[in-house]
């Protein structure tokens, strides 16, 4: 397994088959009437699994006929165990069924599942927590985000947008990347107003990035500068490779500040007024940099990032 000082990152594949002969996911993936409708279905599954909107990513979605194959990438080790746990007790089964119900105004969606990483068939060890976290972990992404799944989520964002205030999120402590909610939601919490976001239970407006947070992200983000790169390139085509090694090259004599500084500097310039404190907290909380997340949002003042 990863050591303490590096991320836990590691890669699977969902494969998907519906048991009935009247829905054919990939299908129904290939039109583009209903792909916003799965698509919205495997991001709110995928959250109920873990607990949060940015718990599993995904990079890809294949057609297969008569299969719909997830590629999904994991940020941490606790995420992907709470995946683990939802996928064996059949509570992702449950909700993906649920929200695809909903999503394509079906009365039902039956579906078979299989959990996969490389040679390994991990429905045949999943007492085995251990086991199946390490075979997700050998199995490293070897892809960045597919690009139509960015436009798929900014898609989403714009539904959001237009959204009654009255409406439910689906998903409890919800954060996700770049919107503050999803539609088609379950009962639960109210939905933020527009323009706020939610983090630690607590509602933040969502604004541009300040000078000053520019400033402490540089200061405090010390050797992990790359990561959250890496985190904020997903939905950020100026930082894609290899742009951020480049960064890292260029300004190697002047050391991680410098590093830091040009690397928000780069999103900032290229995002304008999307260079949101959401975004970048969010890429912050993928790479387990709560403390500089808090520090940012004025929860403490005096307390460095670990």
């Amino acid at each position: 397994m990863a050591g303490s000082s590096s991320p836990w990152i590691g890669s699977a594949y969902l494969f998907l088959q519906s048991t009935s002969k009247t829905v054919v996911l990939p299908s129904l993936y290939e039109s583009s009437r209903e792909k916003p409708g799965v698509f919205r279905a495997l991001k709110l599954a995928l959250a109920d699994s873990t607990g949060s909107m940015n718990g599993v990513d995904m990079l890809k979605v294949h057609c297969s006929h008569p299969q719909l194959i997830v590629q999904l990438k994991f940020c941490r080790q606790e995420n992907c165990r709470r995946f683990l746990r939802s996928y064996r007790d059949g509570a992702l089964q449950k909700a993906l069924q649920n929200h695809l119900q909903l999503s394509l105004a079906m009365t039902t969606v039956p579906l078979e599942m299989e959990l996969k990483t490389g040679s390994e068939h991990l429905d045949n060890m999943l007492k085995d927590e251990d086991r199946c976290l390490e075979c997700i972990y050998r199995e490293k992404p070897d892809r960045l985000r597919d690009e139509e799944l960015t436009e798929l989520e900014e898609h989403l964002k714009s539904l959001t947008v237009h959204q009654s205030t009255t409406n439910n999120v689906a998903i409890k402590d919800c954060a996700p990347l770049k919107s503050p909610s999803l539609p088609y939601p379950s009962p639960g919490s109210s939905l933020p107003p527009p323009g706020t976001f939610i983090f630690q239970g607590q509602q933040f407006d969502n604004r541009t990035i300040t000078l000053d947070d520019h400033q402490k992200f540089a200061k405090l983000v010390s050797k992990k500068w790359k990561q959250v790169g890496r985190s904020l390139q997903k939905s950020c085509r100026a930082l894609r490779d290899p742009v951020i090694d480049n960064l890292a090259l260029e300004y190697e004599r002047e050391g991680l500040y410098e590093q830091a500084y040009q690397l928000l500097l780069k999103f900032i310039q290229s995002e304008g007024k999307k260079a949101t404190i959401a975004r970048l907290i969010t890429a912050l909380e993928e790479n387990g940099l709560i403390s500089l997340a808090e520090e940012l949002l004025g929860l403490h003042s005096n307390e460095d990032c670990s």
